[in-house]
């Protein structure tokens, strides 16, 4: 056989010029991202990484020498804590009421602020302010102003004498939330509704469709990928609530109010157990990945986006 046939014969190796050009494009566009990467895993992925190490271990930091390996024991004695299982029941609620009642608020006040009248500017930018205010100073204005049975403001109006944060804490804790997160929900919101198309609104009107109609129809299938958005992100940081509760009720009376976090910090910092206490915040954080990976893939199906490459 010939040196020709044979030359012929044997596969290139080497790979093409375009396709190296094309994936030093590639790692040239992902360079400036490389630190922020690393700092995310530097302060994210390595603490998880200690807790989920911690969650096998039995440790008490009042007790000197306690520290030993105990496996998955950790895990059985949480799901056996009756005010773990409560913990959890208060902040499924929460959630749930905290985001479902700041979405239908947001929505209402959204509808309102997307029509043109005097002083819409002025209005938006106060209904703006109270997700503008940091969550500590929040709470403590509840606290103080609001809910405080001598002096408070919601007593004055109703001229009762309750002490609203001991007889309802969970729910003078919602509504702290809710106040707070109202105007992040109508700011999505407002974001869908100015984003239709005024000319299919002016079409339905001269169809003869009426105001509810217009809305069931039209108006909501449009904004039903931003309130996906909306109760997404909403119950990402709803579920983590930890301010409110802290500095208006303590978790009481008794574990009315207490949350998983708050729960958590109480296992970690007043009890000292760091075994228990991991173990809860990985719990925590696997079913929460489980939710949220739930939720977004339900947003890029509803996006008509396709697996992220």
């Amino acid at each position: 056989m010939s040196q020709s046939v044979l030359d012929a014969e044997t596969p290139a190796v080497a790979p093409a010029p375009k396709q190296q050009s094309a994936r030093s494009k590639a790692w040239l566009r992902r360079a400036p991202l490389l630190p922020a990467l690393l700092f995310t895993i530097l302060v994210t992925q390595i603490p998880f990484l200690v807790t989920v190490i911690y969650s096998f271990q039995s440790w008490n930091l009042v007790r000197p020498g306690s520290r030993h390996f105990v496996g998955l024991r950790n895990y059985v004695d949480v799901f056996a804590d009756s005010q773990f299982r409560g913990a959890m029941l208060n902040t499924v609620v929460l959630t749930v009421v905290c985001v479902l009642v700041s979405m239908v608020l947001g929505l209402f006040l959204a509808l309102l602020l997307d029509r043109k009248f005097i002083g819409r500017g002025v209005v938006r930018t106060l209904l703006i302010t109270p997700f503008l205010i940091l969550p500590a100073a929040g709470a403590l204005l509840w606290k103080t102003t609001m809910f405080d049975p001598t002096y408070g403001l919601l007593n004055f109006a109703l001229g009762t004498n309750t002490d609203w944060l001991a007889q309802y804490p969970l729910g003078a804790v919602m509504t702290q939330i809710v106040w707070q997160w109202t105007p992040f929900m109508m700011l999505l919101i407002l974001a869908g509704l100015q984003g239709q198309s005024r000319e299919v609104l002016e079409a339905a009107s001269v169809d003869g469709a009426g105001r509810f109609r217009t809305f069931w129809s039209i108006t909501l299938p449009q904004l039903t990928r931003y309130l996906q958005l909306a109760v997404l992100l909403g119950a990402i940081y709803i579920v983590n609530s930890f301010d409110a509760i802290f500095l208006m009720t303590q978790g009481g009376p008794g574990t009315a109010s207490t949350n998983l976090p708050y729960y958590i910090y109480q296992r970690a910092f007043e009890g000292f157990d760091i075994g228990q206490s991991s173990a809860m915040g990985v719990i925590v954080v696997v079913l929460t990945l489980l939710v949220a990976t739930f939720a977004l893939r339900l947003m890029f199906r509803t996006f008509g986006l396709s697996e992220v490459k």
